[in-house]
């Protein structure tokens, strides 16, 4: 199972995440482009990393949100979000072949990748924003109980799909991210270490309620935005291999 992180989010003066020290320890860059976090000196850091360390890149497109750092839903219409996505996959598309790296996939960022999951509307827009781009490029989305319906969608649009599931998350019984305002939503220690086990393992986690719930999934997203997260990142290497 792959490992894939959110980076190249921090804009101007502001820093975010720890980019140098989590892109040896990981497979798949999810790069942002502009739209809530990362600036186009930004992105040419965080390619030339991903060049360094060969890793895999792909662009994390949000709502066009800078202040909000993308986390707002925006009530946008179709062709908006189709066109706000190009928008940014084609900047680091661009960006990436002046690198000499290769765009391989879209992951969307936020609140527009919660939307996607949750509003076949929004999730119908994002699928065209991909399929239309001028070469194929897969798309990540979340890895539920509902995945095949998602997959069949993908497929008559010519879109191959990635899983992903989140090492540090807790699920409910529908397959979906328990809300990070419950108790116990965010998983620590040797609990995020167990439920990467048990994905990697047995293709499946354990709900809140206790429930066995098969998830089938490519890659695992996790997190680099301190020492601490950097350490767990490497201890869930260790596990994979």
């Amino acid at each position: 199972m792959k490992l894939n992180c959110d980076l190249g989010e921090s804009f101007g003066s502001w820093q975010m995440g720890l980019d140098a020290d989590v892109m040896p320890h990981i497979d798949m860059a999810n790069i942002a482009c502009g739209f809530h976090g990362g600036d186009a000196d930004v992105i040419a850091r965080t390619l030339a990393l991903a060049k360094q360390h060969g890793v895999a890149i792909g662009a994390h497109p949000s709502y066009p949100d800078l202040q909000g750092f993308g986390r707002r839903s925006m009530a946008l219409s179709h062709s908006e979000i189709v066109n706000c996505m190009r928008y940014q996959i084609a900047a680091l598309d661009g960006m990436a072949l002046s690198a000499g790296l290769t765009l391989s996939y879209v992951k969307p960022h936020g609140a527009l990748y919660n939307d996607m999951m949750a509003k076949p509307a929004v999730f119908t827009a994002v699928l065209d924003a991909v399929a239309g781009f001028y070469k194929p490029l897969k798309l990540m989305i979340l890895a539920t109980a509902q995945q095949q319906a998602f997959a069949v969608q993908a497929k008559a649009q010519g879109v191959e799909l990635l899983f992903e599931a989140f090492a540090d998350r807790r699920y409910t019984d529908e397959g979906t991210l328990t809300p990070r305002s419950e108790n116990g939503a965010v998983l620590h220690g040797a609990k995020l270490l167990t439920q990467v086990a048990q994905l990697v393992k047995q293709g499946a986690v354990t709900t809140a309620s206790g429930q066995q719930l098969a998830l089938r999934a490519d890659t695992l997203c996790v997190h680099g935005d301190n020492k601490a997260a950097i350490a767990q990142i490497q201890q869930i290497r260790a596990l994979l291999k």
